[in-house]
């Protein structure tokens, strides 16, 4: 018997479950948003995610519903539920990678570590957050933001009017989160994938550069961290208490001091973890179609000792990618994945992979693929 897994979302990360699928022996259907999607090479129906009859339609030709992305509204998802679609990640774990004020809820309930934060729903409550923390803070929109978008640093709650009048434009004022502006050190990202049956596999932990709010390497596994432990123990009661089936991201602040703190949950293929794809035993791919179908689980045991994973963001400002292509095919030892996506300044539009036993020569190998699409 043949499954097949449909995938709400026509992006990169629906785009690279393919390879996987195939020698796996699965099927992938895509619900892509427009024709020229990055998964749109998979068989595909290009709809609205926000219809729920387009999307009953969709399910009703799959075995289990899995995502690209985390936007699907829940009231669509419940009617997937009732119509006795498996859903994986379900609608109760989804909304916490939905909205951020319900996540830092849950995760301070569950007593992880975590930023100060607070719901706000004024300049007078943010100010006063401000004012007991330093002076400063990092705004967030409790829905939709991603890469950098819906978020800002405060340092007065006049740098916020506009999004608190946004807030009320409807004549319902709603709430944004505010987190203590952290002091860290780098960034760091654990994956963890959870099956239904409940067996968990936990991923290196990884390092993760950003520029611009966007990620732009991925170290593996990060180096000189004694964090590694922790971040898994973090990871993995996150996946069992929200419920999560398939990958869960949890991107941290390792502090100055040495700890590590909760920033953001996605429960999906994750960016940070693209370099599995050729550094791990079971690509975090193949392990979500895993996890959602409940079939055992894969290694995730590094097969290098370092892997380093670059963005391609934006492309070149001259000429096209078609004329870069062979440049960045000359390098036989780095892997290079683009995603079908026309370039536009700070999107990603593809990766680069390397491996071996020395940081910063195998991070100088896939540098130098990436910088052919500058």
């Amino acid at each position: 018997m043949t499954l097949t897994v449909g995938v709400i979302g026509g992006g990169q990360l629906a785009r690279m479950m393919l390879p996987p699928a195939v020698a796996l022996g699965v099927r992938v259907r895509v619900l892509a948003e427009t024709a020229d999607g990055s998964a749109t090479i998979a068989p595909h129906e290009v709809g609205d995610y926000l219809d729920v009859e387009t999307v009953l339609r969709f399910a009703s030709g799959v075995d289990v519903v899995t995502f690209d992305h985390e936007h699907v509204p829940q009231p669509v998802l419940a009617r997937l539920v009732a119509a006795g679609v498996p859903v994986r990640p379900g609608p109760h774990a989804l909304e916490f990678a939905q909205d951020k004020l319900r996540m830092r809820e849950r995760v301070s309930e569950l007593g992880l570590p975590s930023p100060a934060w607070a719901r706000v729903t004024d300049e007078r409550g943010l100010q006063e957050f401000l004012d007991a923390h330093g002076g400063a803070g990092v705004l967030k929109t409790a829905r939709g933001g991603y890469d950098g978008r819906g978020v800002r640093v405060v340092r007065s709650a006049a740098d916020a009017v506009d999004w608190f009048a946004a807030l009320s434009e409807d004549g319902n004022p709603g709430a944004l989160l505010v987190e203590e502006l952290v002091d860290f050190r780098r960034e760091l990202a654990q994956q963890v994938a959870r099956r239904p049956s409940g067996e968990i596999a936990a991923y290196p932990l990884v390092e993760t550069v950003q520029r611009g709010g966007v990620c732009a390497e991925v170290v593996a596994p990060a180096p000189g961290t004694t964090a590694d432990e922790e971040a898994r123990a973090i990871a993995e009661t996150i996946a069992r208490e929200l419920d999560v089936t398939g990958m869960l991201a949890v991107e941290l602040f390792e502090t100055r001091d040495g700890r590590v703190l909760v920033n953001e949950l996605a429960m999906r293929p994750h960016n940070s973890g693209h370099w599995s794809i050729e550094g791990a035993v079971t690509s975090q791919f193949e392990q979500h179609l895993r996890a959602v179908l409940d079939l055992p689980l894969g290694s995730t045991r590094a097969r290098e000792p370092v892997t380093v994973m670059v963005n391609i963001l934006g492309g070149p400002t001259t000429g096209t990618l078609d004329e870069r292509y062979p440049a960045a095919l000359s390098a036989p030892d780095v892997k290079l994945h683009l995603y079908g996506k026309e370039p536009r300044p700070g999107r990603k539009i593809g990766h680069a992979t390397a491996w071996g036993a020395d940081r910063e020569e195998v991070a100088a190998r896939a540098r130098a693929v990436t910088d052919s699409f500058r």
